[in-house]
């Protein structure tokens, strides 16, 4: 790395923002057509995956502010894509869970977005899947696992 700043055609941080940003274009354009968004997406799958999921554990799956998983957990229930009980068993949880609308369209999507996954791996042998499965898994606790550098 130079003084100067970090040279980005060899930067792993910068190449994996590219990679993300074009993961995210390639999910977004089959996405599209079937009226969803990625956001929409994922939080179809988080619940499929963890029914019952509130909208706070929603939106940190989903990677969004509480108010941005709010505002579309409101659309997907006016869509009938999800169901919330009237009140909050404890506290002012409203655990959603998807319907059978939700779970049809949440199968066309896996679908779409699987075609991108492969495409993204194409070129790779399942032992350099493996690998980089492995490589981006230890980044993400080494990350979490030091939060801040200064506190030390």
């Amino acid at each position: 790395m130079s003084q100067e700043g970090i040279q980005l055609d060899t930067s792993l941080g910068y190449l994996l923002k590219e990679a993300s940003s074009e993961l995210r274009t390639a999910m977004e354009a089959v996405l599209r057509p079937l009226g969803m968004t990625v956001t929409h997406y994922s939080c179809l799958e988080l619940l499929a995956q963890r029914p019952g999921l509130s909208n706070s554990e929603l939106a940190r799956g989903a990677f969004v502010t509480r108010q941005s998983m709010n505002v579309l957990l409101q659309a997907l229930e006016r869509d009938g894509y999800v169901v919330r009980p009237e009140e909050a068993r404890v506290g002012k949880t409203l655990p959603a869970q998807l319907t059978p609308k939700g779970r049809e369209e949440l199968r066309k999507a896996t679908a779409a977005v699987r075609s991108v996954e492969v495409r993204m791996l194409a070129g790779m042998t399942e032992e350099e899947q493996a690998g980089a499965l492995r490589i981006l898994r230890s980044m993400i606790s080494s990350l979490r696992s030091e939060k801040t550098p200064s506190s030390q």
